[in-house]
């Protein structure tokens, strides 16, 4: 049975579950969420995810919501992307956990006031903070990834996914990954793997759309 995932291309979240789903091999399709007219606030969605995000999965009777979740699932259908040993798989969710609460939580939002609010609405000083919160993870994930190819082990796993969704996004929101030669190269890096596409090619939405 070919999974659907509720997604859009704009949102980084969704693109965690969507490139997880498309590098695994296994078969499913995106379903738009119309998020920037209401559809994630409407009755139907809440129905399928309460909480009012994207992405969410389905796969026959089960239903998935939290990027973090959707991966884990799809290391447990697959064996891929979890770590090879215990004590990567622990090192992996570390830092999935580490990019949910410092990362990607800051980029989403910083991206969308930036990027997304009408000019006259952007808030100059929290765009000021978020941008400082972000400079100092970007700090951390440049060192870590010192003389590595991946975040942990030798190849692909859930951590790279989480953390590198974001950072391929065009639209400005404080990153230029010339200042960060290490993030550069892994995110080259993962876009070399077979498979891999960017947002806007592996889910339907993208800014083009409203202009």
């Amino acid at each position: 049975m070919t999974m659907q995932l509720h997604c859009f291309g704009e949102s980084g979240n969704s693109y965690k579950a969507a490139l997880a789903l498309e590098l695994s091999g296994l078969a499913w399709e995106p379903v738009w969420v119309d998020f920037f007219n209401g559809a994630a606030r409407s009755a139907e969605f809440a129905a399928l995810n309460p909480m009012g995000e994207a992405p969410v999965l389905i796969d026959g009777d089960l239903r998935l919501s939290q990027s973090g979740v959707i991966q884990a699932y799809i290391s447990e259908k697959t064996g891929k992307f979890g770590g090879e040993t215990p004590e990567e798989a622990r090192e992996v969710l570390r830092w999935v956990l580490w990019d949910n609460h410092k990362l990607s939580s800051q980029a989403g939002m910083l991206r969308f006031l930036m990027n997304f609010l009408a000019p006259e609405k952007r808030p100059d000083q929290v765009i000021a903070f978020t941008q400082g919160r972000l400079k100092a993870a970007y700090t951390v994930l440049n060192a870590h990834l010192t003389s590595r190819d991946f975040m942990v082990g030798r190849n692909v796993t859930n951590a790279d996914l989480s953390c590198c969704a974001y950072l391929y996004y065009p639209e400005p929101f404080g990153f230029d990954r010339a200042d960060w030669p290490n993030i550069d190269r892994w995110l080259e890096r993962i876009a070399d793997t077979p498979g891999w596409k960017h947002p806007y090619d592996l889910m339907p939405g993208s800014p083009a759309d409203r202009a």
